[in-house]
Formats: C-alpha cells, sequence, structure tokens
C-alpha cells in the first residue's frame, strides 16, 4: 500500500507550550502503552547511509523498485512524513542522532570525520545507548560508526595487538562490530570490541565500478611499505585488511546483529531488554549489491542495492517473529541524508527520483538534503498502525522520545535539541507540534543553516547567498521564494533560530553553552551580535 507522496502533503501548524525543563515519562499515553508491556522494549535503530526519501516504495508511488520489508515498516507502524537527520551529511548526522544535540554546537562545523580521529562525541556526553544502559538495556552497535577513533600507532606504523580507544565502547555500547567509517576513508577491516579480527596491515585505493558511475574497495590488495620514521603517516592509500571485501558489509552486519540478538532472547523475555544500533553502510557508495541481487528493480546498480538492503531489514523482522520478540520491540528505520548526487542520472536513466520530489540531495540546505525516511513500528505500543505523520520531526527528536518511553530522564546538559514524539505513537489524536528545527547544508558553497516552524521554511543568508524563505504547505518542493513577501516570518525565524544557538538548546531548561564561540557560517549575524545574545540568555 503506498502512502502520501511528498508533494501532496499539507502541514498544519500547531502552537505547542512547555515549561518542563526536564524530559521525563511525562505522557500519559507513553505510561499507559508501557504499563500494558511486562517488560519495556526492546529497541533497534536501523540506520541507512545515503538513502533517499524516495527510495522507499511506500513513500515514493513511482518508485522503479519495491522495498516490502521498509514498506512492511510503514504499514504496521507510522511513517513519519516530516522527518529530518541533522544534518545533510554523515557524521554530524550520526552525532545529533545518538546524542539529541545539534552537532554544529560542537567544534565541527563542516564535513565529515575521516575514519582516524578524536571521536565528536565527547567522554560524559549522555547517548542513546548510555541513557539505555541506565534503564537496565544491553546495548550494541553493528555496522558503521564515523564518529571518529583512535587506533594505536599510524599508517605504516601501527601495532594493531593495542586496543582501540575512543570508540563505541566508550560511548554506552557494550559490544561493537562494524567499520570505522566510510569505506573510502580506509582502515578497512573487521573491528570486533577494540581489535580488528584481522588487521588491516595491506594497502589499496579505489578501483573502477563497472556497474555503478563510483568505485569498488575489493582485492587485489598492495603489500604495505616499512614503517616509516617519526609520528606523521607518509603512507598513500586505504588500510585495508587482507580479507576486506565492499559487497560483504550488509550480510556480516545483518549476521552479526542476529548472533548478538539471539545471545539476548532469554533475558529480553525475562524482562531485561536490548538495544541494537545497526547503522548499515548502504547504498552509499560504493554500490555493489551482491549478485543474487542483478537484475532487480528497474533503476540500476543502485536500485539492486536498495533491494538487498531491504532483503537484510526482512531478515532482522523475521528473527524477532521467530523468537517472539516482535510485538514487544521497537524499531526505528531512517537515514542519515538524502541522496549522493548519482539520482540525477537515475532520473534521466531511468525515471526513478530518489529525493522523492524534493529539492536537491545529500548536503543541501533545501528538503531533499535531509529530509530522510523515517518510519517507526512497535506493536504493543502503537495506536492505530499504518498511520501516517505529516508534522516536523528530527532525528535528535529519537533520544528524548526513547527517554520517556522506558521511563528513563535527561539531564539538563543532554538532548538539548531532542523532543519527545511518544505521543504520537501511542494516541492518533494527540496535537503534538514540534518547536523549531534546525537543519544544515553541509558541503561546496552549501554551508547553510535553516530553521522550519510548522509550514515555513528561513534559509538563513551566507557569505555567498542570500536569505530565502518558503512555505513547504503550499511548497514541499521549494520553487517559489516569498522572502520578499513574507518580511514579519524572516524577522520571527530569525529571532527564533537566532537564540537556540546562542542558548544552547531548543528545548525549556537553563542555558547550555555550545562548544565554541562564533563561526563564519553565522553570516546573517556578526561576531559581537552573537556574544550580545549569548550574554542576554
Amino acid at each position: 500500500m503506498s502512502l502520501l507522496h511528498p508533494v501532496k502533503l499539507f502541514l498544519v501548524l500547531v502552537v505547542f507550550t512547555c515549561t518542563t525543563p526536564l524530559r521525563s515519562n511525562t505522557s500519559l499515553q507513553a505510561a499507559d502503552a508501557a504499563s500494558q508491556n511486562t517488560v519495556k522494549p526492546n529497541v533497534i535503530v536501523i540506520y541507512t547511509d545515503d538513502q533517499g526519501y524516495g527510495d522507499v516504495s511506500a513513500l515514493n508511488p513511482d518508485a522503479k523498485f519495491e522495498t516490502p520489508n521498509l514498506d512492511r515498516l510503514a504499514n504496521e507502524g507510522i511513517a513519519f512524513t516530516n522527518a529530518h537527520s541533522a544534518d545533510s551529511v554523515c557524521t554530524p548526522s550520526r552525532y545529533g542522532l545518538l546524542t539529541g544535540r545539534y552537532p554544529w554546537r560542537t567544534k565541527m562545523k563542516r564535513n565529515v570525520l575521516g575514519a582516524e580521529a578524536e571521536c565528536l562525541i565527547a567522554d560524559g556526553r549522555v547517548t542513546i545507548p548510555s541513557m539505555l544502559k541506565e534503564q537496565g538495556y544491553d546495548t550494541a552497535m553493528v555496522g558503521k560508526w564515523h564518529l571518529g577513533m583512535d587506533f594505536p600507532g599510524v599508517a605504516g606504523n601501527r601495532d594493531w595487538s593495542q586496543p582501540t580507544v575512543n570508540m563505541p565502547l566508550d560511548k554506552g555500547f557494550d559490544y561493537y562490530f562494524g567499520v570505522p567509517a566510510s569505506l573510502n576513508y580506509g582502515v578497512l577491516a573487521w573491528f570486533e570490541g577494540r581489535y580488528a579480527k584481522v588487521p588491516p596491515t595491506m594497502l589499496t585505493s579505489k578501483k573502477k565500478n563497472p556497474r555503478h558511475v563510483d568505485y569498488r574497495i575489493m582485492p587485489p590488495y598492495n603489500p604495505m611499505p616499512e614503517p616509516t620514521d617519526g609520528k606523521k603517516s607518509r603512507v598513500r592509500g586505504l588500510e585495508v585488511a587482507p580479507d576486506f571485501i565492499d559487497n560483504e558489509c550488509l550480510t556480516r552486519f545483518t549476521d552479526k546483529a542476529i548472533e548478538w540478538m539471539s545471545t539476548k532472547v532469554e533475558s529480553a523475555k525475562a524482562g531485561q531488554p536490548f538495544f541494537l544500533y545497526l547503522p548499515f553502510t548502504s547504498p552509499h557508495y560504493p554500490v555493489c549489491p551482491l549478485p543474487e541481487f542483478h537484475g532487480k528493480g528497474d533503476a540500476g546498480a543502485y536500485g539492486e542495492f536498495v533491494i538487498e538492503t531491504d532483503h537484510h531489514v526482512g531478515q532482522i523482522l523475521q528473527f524477532l517473529a521467530d523468537n517472539e520478540l516482535d510485538e514487544n520491540t521497537l524499531i526505528v528505520f531512517t537515514s542519515d541524508n538524502g541522496p549522493e548526487k548519482s539520482w540525477t542520472g537515475r532520473i534521466e536513466q531511468f525515471g526513478h527520483d530518489s529525493r522523492g520530489g524534493f529539492r536537491e540531495g545529500k548536503r543541501s540546505v533545501y528538503e531533499g538534503g535531509h529530509r530522510v525516511p523515517f518510519m517507526v513500528r512497535w506493536p504493543a505500543g502503537i495506536k492505530q498502525p499504518g498511520r501516517t505523520w505529516d508534522n516536523l520531526v528530527g532525528q535528535v527528536d529519537v533520544i528524548a522520545t526513547l527517554a520517556e518511553i522506558t521511563g528513563g530522564n535527561l539531564p539538563a546538559d543532554a538532548g538539548e535539541d531532542s523532543q519527545s514524539f511518544a505521543s504520537v505513537l501511542t494516541d492518533p489524536n494527540h496535537d503534538y507540534s514540534r518547536l523549531p528545527l534546525i537543519n544544515h547544508g553541509n558541503g561546496g558553497s552549501n554551508y547553510r543553516y535553516s530553521i522550519t516552524e510548522g509550514d515555513w521554511k528561513l534559509i538563513l543568508a551566507s557569505t555567498k547567498h542570500t536569505t530565502e524563505l518558503y512555505h513547504l504547505g503550499s511548497d514541499p518542493s521549494e520553487s517559489k521564494d516569498v522572502v520578499s513577501t513574507h518580511p514579519e516570518e524572516v524577522e520571527r525565524l530569525t529571532k527564533r533560530i537566532n537564540q537556540i544557538i546562542t542558548s544552547g538548546r531548543t528545548t525549556p531548561g537553563p542555558t547550555q553553552k555550545n562548544d565554541s564561540g562564533y563561526w563564519d557560517d553565522l553570516a546573517w549575524m556578526t561576531p559581537e551580535q552573537f556574544e550580545e545574545l549569548v550574554n542576554a540568555q
């Protein structure tokens, strides 16, 4: 069953008022849902990579391939049709998802991290897994991290008998299996815990992909040169383990996720739930579907790769059903940002629009950069499944939502931009309305900020662009800039974004500090105005 096409959606503005600084299990509807269950729900967050809104057939009636398992999440849960990643590229979106805090509040204002970097999540920062651990959850991450970790030594001079530090096991996860970052950043090996199962002792470069416009990471690989003197690496190429190959990622991640969950079945049934964070590497480059998916769908290798991803989601659903965990497992499915720039070629060649009709794609401040698939399925907790929710939500809201559902509390210095949407799950008639949501264009000349409240979206001026205003309710494709005819909305939303940025939070509560002062991309205000606003909080 297909849901509403995005260009036909009409958003409704509802005034929301809240004065409670501590976000906890205050929703009567969420409490009622929890009381009907003997245990707290297991939680699985499945996070795809560069998957556009239009790459789910339930959301896009014109899709050139079918995603039956993703459609099942929508049709047996709730499809959030106006949901947004925290950024329009990978690393910052993952930070926002796991912490409930906007990533630009850190010192990292642009781009993404490499495989090896200081972890963007600071020590002591509350994350989804650390919060759920306090509620008695077992926690695991299987898949792509891309938030920075510290490897022993430097490329060309490593000691892989030493542990990796400042990584998932230090941020709330009990178990970790996966890859450090996107495959084009190197240090490619199957890490389990703090160690590579087979160390990345070889080198490679990107190889031509005969089935797509990108590249492959596959043997043959080259030997590593002799260690260099000093601390700085002179190695050129991607560090890779001899047993690593790109098209095994999805299978290995799914198998490991199921293997870990298999050890938690009895404890989950006995009242100790689990949390699994499963960030897949697809359909990010390299687009490398396994041979058994070749020829499926009508959108080339990319469509095949999404179909394979859907297949692995189906394996997770089947495991839950086979082990009688399906009813009380809450699944969140979403993507880290909009589709990579190859979306243009798919429109021309196959008539498939990965953006789902929205403007632009990955890296953009326009809707195609950050409006993403977002489905929640929880048979025991969702009332009237099969619904759509067309009003605003953000991935930063996941941590507050889970805190409310599980009875957890977020202190004042955690989840500062996270607002719980638990009431949407448990009450089909609830008048929930999100506080203004900020999005970020992140790439090229597109380092811009926007703020959306209800139907109105203001894109702030940058050093290369002027201010733009769109009414998304009547113009979701952002084709008509109405900045000149609605100066009152420009003024109102500019004040709102300035207050949210300088107060260190979106939600009610005591002012928090960003990790830096003024930065150049806040071009619509001066450093002096910024400091004045900070001091006025």
